[in-house]
């Protein structure tokens, strides 16, 4: 049988009812009492890392995240890891970054019921996950409401449905059903191909150095120039959500003057868009012509490994180039390009 190793973390998942609201209280043990059956066919160890709610989660508590998978690397074929549902795919992202040349599945779950409620999603959430896992598929995916995403996809879309989660630009990897995989056809042909192909002679490595000196700014009428010099004077990288396929206001509110100056203070920008799906194309507008080569493009990613791969950058590089190289890289299929 499969050995996998379940991490948690905290998040709805793990909480019950207290007189503050719902709080997490259970253990990875106590989750496991609710759904035996999936001792079954899974040799399963458990590690409660920490209890909170996923709001309160930060770069240190992921980064010892990625080093428990780390350090326990040899010893397990996959690993599960509990987490609440609000900062899932910015920790799902960062694990990416932070775990590379990684050869087998990390796999986050939670939930948005919790556990014992009516029409609670524990259950079914945590027993996809560990089916996935058994499947040995390498890198880091999110595992909910029955769909496998690709963790530099997922995005928290709903805030109470069970389907809180969609994937981003990208197929979703499989459908689990009756208990089984069902991969998307589409992993299989042309950009989608390679994304989880690895180097099997390369050994794993953690590297949790990140930057916490990132801005996200999201464009709107009315948005004042100052904002940018409180950037300038504070921030090392920013990322610009803009309109449409990247429109920058340039008549009445010269933003793109601002951007300038901050591409001159050595501050990285990235251009994102504000929509969900597609992503940016810059210069198809009058609005979207950036003078500068230094913008960062964000092409399709989505604004959570967006900022976790800029952070991981700005920490591991000291030239605007190689953070630019790095950026418009395609890491486990996080972006793509027209």
């Amino acid at each position: 049988m499969k050995k996998i190793l379940m991490i948690t973390t905290g998040g709805t998942i793990a909480s019950q009812a207290t007189e503050n609201g719902l709080a997490p209280t259970f253990n990875a043990d106590d989750l496991l009492m609710f759904m035996p059956e999936i001792r079954e066919k899974t040799t399963i160890q458990t590690l409660t890392l920490f209890s909170i709610d996923s709001t309160n989660m930060t770069l240190e508590l992921i980064g010892k995240i990625a080093e428990t998978v780390y350090q326990n690397y040899e010893a397990y074929d996959g690993f599960v890891i509990t987490h609440g549902t609000d900062t899932m795919a910015y920790t799902s992202a960062a694990l990416v970054y932070m775990l590379k040349n990684l050869g087998k599945p990390v796999v986050l779950t939670g939930s948005q019921v919790v556990v014992g409620a009516l029409f609670s999603d524990v259950r079914k959430n945590l027993s996809d996950a560990f089916l996935f896992a058994r499947e040995g598929i390498p890198g880091v995916f999110v595992s909910f409401d029955g769909i496998i995403i690709n963790g530099t996809r997922a995005t928290k879309f709903r805030s109470k449905s069970r389907d809180a989660f969609t994937s981003i630009n990208f197929p979703v990897v499989a459908e689990m059903k009756l208990g089984m995989a069902k991969y998307n056809n589409l992993m299989y042909h042309g950009i989608y191909s390679k994304t989880y192909e690895i180097d099997k002679d390369k050994k794993l490595e953690l590297n949790t150095r990140f930057c916490e000196d990132v801005a996200v700014v999201k464009l709107h009428p009315g948005i004042k120039p100052e904002l940018f010099d409180f950037i300038k004077a504070h921030y090392k990288g920013v990322v610009i959500e803009s309109f449409g396929v990247g429109g920058i206001p340039n008549q009445f509110v010269k933003i793109n003057d601002k951007l300038d100056e901050l591409i001159e203070a050595n501050i990285a920008v990235v251009i994102t868009t504000q929509c969900v799906e597609d992503g940016t194309e810059l210069g198809v507008y009058a609005v979207g012509q950036i003078t500068s080569d230094q913008i960062i493009n964000a092409g399709d990613m989505n604004t959570e490994a967006i900022v976790m791969k800029l952070m991981w950058a700005l920490g591991n590089f000291e030239t605007h180039d190689d953070i630019k190289t790095f950026m418009e890289t395609t890491v486990m299929g996080d972006v793509h390009y027209e």
